[in-house]
C-alpha cells in the first residue's frame, strides 16, 4: 500500500493597504495628534485569506516565520445604529510553508500597544508590561520553545499617564557574543547576555489539517 502524499500548501501574503488606526489611550484632547495609519496584509494559505497581518515577516527557520497579527475590533456602543469597526496592532502568530499550520505565539507580558518585538534566530526582545495590581514596564527576551522568558527585567513604572510614543526603542541584537540592548524612550540602556540553542519544534511534514 502506498503512503499517502502530503498536501503541498503555498502561503502568500497580499498587497499592503493604509487602515486608520488610533492609540487605545488617545482622548478626545489628543485624538488628532494619536490618529495614524497601519500597513496590513493578507495572509493567504493556499487560496484562503486566514488573516490580516501587519509589518514585516521574520523567518525563523527555512520553513517557519513570525509576522504580527493585524485586529479588525467591532467598536460598536450598544446604542449604536449602524456597525464601527477599528483596526488595532494584534499579537504574534508562526506560520509553517509546508503544512501552511499557524500558530499563536503567547509571548509574555506583551503589550500590543507598547510592545515593539525585535527578532533575531528564535527569540523576541521587547517591553512589556506586567498584568498585576503593582504593573510595571519591563525588558522581555523570550525564546520559542521555552518555558519561560531568557529576561523578565523590570526597567519603569507602568501604567504611565503620561508617556513617550513609542515607550521603547527597538531592541538591539549582537550576535557574538549573544547580547541585547533594551533602552525605554527617554531612559537609560540595558544590555543582556542571552545564552541558549534554537529550541522550536516545528510542525511534521504529514501534519495537514488545513
Amino acid at each position: 500500500m502506498l503512503a499517502a502524499v502530503p498536501k503541498v500548501h503555498t502561503v502568500t501574503l497580499g498587497a499592503v493597504r493604509k487602515v486608520p488606526y488610533t492609540q487605545p489611550d488617545a482622548t478626545p484632547d489628543t485624538k488628532s495628534d494619536e490618529t495614524s495609519t497601519l500597513k496590513v496584509r493578507p495572509l493567504f494559505v493556499d487560496d484562503r485569506q486566514k488573516e490580516w497581518t501587519m509589518g514585516e515577516l521574520h523567518d525563523i527557520t527555512d520553513r517557519t516565520f513570525a509576522i504580527r497579527r493585524a485586529l479588525r475590533i467591532n467598536d460598536s456602543l450598544p446604542s449604536d445604529s449602524t456597525a464601527h469597526w477599528i483596526w488595532q496592532p494584534g499579537p504574534w502568530i508562526m506560520v509553517d510553508r509546508v503544512t501552511g499550520h499557524i500558530t499563536a505565539l503567547h509571548l509574555p507580558d506583551f503589550d500590543p500597544v507598547v510592545s515593539n518585538a525585535v527578532w533575531f534566530r528564535d527569540y523576541a526582545a521587547y517591553c512589556g508590561t506586567a498584568n498585576t495590581p503593582k504593573g510595571g514596564l519591563f525588558a522581555i527576551v523570550v525564546q520559542l520553545g521555552a518555558r519561560r522568558a531568557v529576561v523578565q527585567k523590570l526597567i519603569g513604572k507602568w501604567p504611565q499617564t503620561d508617556h513617550f510614543i513609542p515607550v521603547c526603542q527597538p531592541a538591539q541584537w549582537q550576535r557574538l557574543p549573544m547580547r541585547v540592548t533594551i533602552k525605554p524612550t527617554g531612559g537609560e540602556a540595558t544590555t543582556y547576555d542571552v545564552l541558549g540553542t534554537a529550541s522550536i519544534i516545528e510542525e511534521g511534514d504529514n501534519s495537514d489539517d488545513n
